[in-house]
């Protein structure tokens, strides 16, 4: 059994920490910290409630390194599982190094003041984490994460190489909100306003923000409008398959959801830049956020179901020339309340990073040094999704996407 130090206190910590407490025989002593502990003290009044298991929690700011050093020095972990916001990535990894302990977290770094998505800054930490002996594990959430997963294990059992790769995120359930963003509200509109990008020919082509949209019919959710945009996993996939056409990111986003962001951009309350009001500065995107109901507050509202997977055509492996397949998992909103109280969105996040961890802890995984989700077996992770609640399915089609 391990101890292990989660930090942040959102709807995918909690996810992750319930998860953690229900497989007590990986995770033995489990601490949570946060900027506020409130926030962690009711995750942990609803994990004893449902599992019987202790969190202890903590303060903690955690761009604060000195204090992340101390609180990980008392804490002794042999993980820090980083769920807070990805503008501290770095200060987290800092800490790890000093304290000397592994680190994994579910999406990358990126500055405050420009929405710019990029693993270069983290992949300069590998030689540090490789000198010292410890394992930085980059994106264990669910895209970036276990999308990745399942192109690495169609690499491993079904195709001799990838020409083309479609993700697809499909959210079909109704929160009944007006407008609210089924996770972090800063992080989730620096994404979608953010210029489209996508692989092609050994380059990323930029496009407009939600500039090519498409229809596709998802199952257990019916036909969605995707939208073509930038998601940070590409970036990794084209580094390790470095024999990909093309690669693109897709996602789900409702006509009112469209309509409510296309008059807040016009308005300019998803600037993030500050600007003075009353005398102080403030970022309009962080005000908004501030007054938009809380991913966590969405659970027991939310209905419907995720579909999150990979279309993927390249070589077949067993020789018989070129085969399509479709790789993904179906997350029920209410299934997902039920178990942990948070929505599938939280859910389809947390239980990937409770599943990193889990690789790590147990030494399924190793190595010294910053690895993406990508470099990793993908077949014991698999088997963890199976048997922690998000079952996958795989089929051939019958030729690529046609769109």
């Amino acid at each position: 059994m391990s101890t292990v130090l989660v930090i942040g206190a959102g709807g995918v910590s909690s996810v992750c920490v319930h998860k953690m407490a229900m497989n007590a025989d990986i995770f033995g002593d489990i601490h949570l910290a946060s900027r506020t502990k409130s926030k962690c003290d009711n995750i942990a009044a609803s994990v004893k409630e449902r599992t019987g298991q202790d969190v202890a929690t903590y303060e903690i700011d955690a761009e604060e390194v000195p204090a992340m050093v101390n609180l990980i020095r008392k804490v002794g972990p042999s993980l820090v599982v980083n769920l807070a916001l990805p503008y501290q990535d770095l200060p987290i990894m800092d800490a790890c190094l000093e304290a000397g302990v592994d680190y994994l977290d579910t999406a990358n770094y990126e500055p405050k003041d420009e929405a710019k998505f990029e693993y270069k800054w983290q992949w300069a930490y590998h030689d540090r984490f490789k000198d010292a002996g410890l394992m930085a594990l980059l994106g264990s959430g669910f895209d970036p994460g276990v999308t990745s997963v399942f192109t690495m294990w169609l690499k491993k059992h079904k195709l001799k190489s990838i020409r083309q790769l479609d993700i697809l995120d499909c959210n079909g359930g109704d929160h009944g909100q007006a407008f609210a963003t089924n996770f972090n509200p800063e992080i989730n509109i620096r994404e979608v306003t953010a210029p489209a990008r996508h692989w092609e020919n050994g380059e990323f082509v930029e496009t407009p923000a939600m500039g090519k949209k498409v229809e596709f019919d998802f199952e257990a959710v019916g036909p969605k409008n995707i939208y073509m945009m930038y998601h940070e996993e590409l970036e990794s996939l084209a580094k390790f398959n470095p024999e990909m056409e093309r690669a693109r990111f897709w996602m789900t986003f409702g006509d009112e959801y469209i309509k409510h962001l296309t008059v807040l951009q016009n308005v300019g309350m998803t600037r993030i830049d500050p600007v003075k009001y009353q005398g102080k500065e403030i970022i309009p995107l962080q005000f908004l956020a501030a007054v938009l109901p809380k991913p966590e507050s969405l659970g027991e509202t939310t209905k419907g179901n995720t579909n999150i997977g990979v279309i993927a055509t390249g070589e077949a492996l067993d020789g018989s020339g070129e085969k399509t397949f479709y790789i993904n998992n179906i997350c029920s909103h209410e299934a997902a309340y039920e178990e942990t109280g948070n929505q599938a969105v939280s859910y389809t996040t947390g239980v990937p990073a409770m599943i990193g961890s889990a690789m790590m802890v147990t030494g399924k995984w190793t190595g010294d040094g910053v690895f993406n989700m990508e470099e990793m077996d993908p077949d014991p992770f698999m088997d963890m999704l199976n048997d922690h609640g998000l079952p996958w399915q795989v089929k051939e089609l019958d030729g690529p996407v046609g769109f």
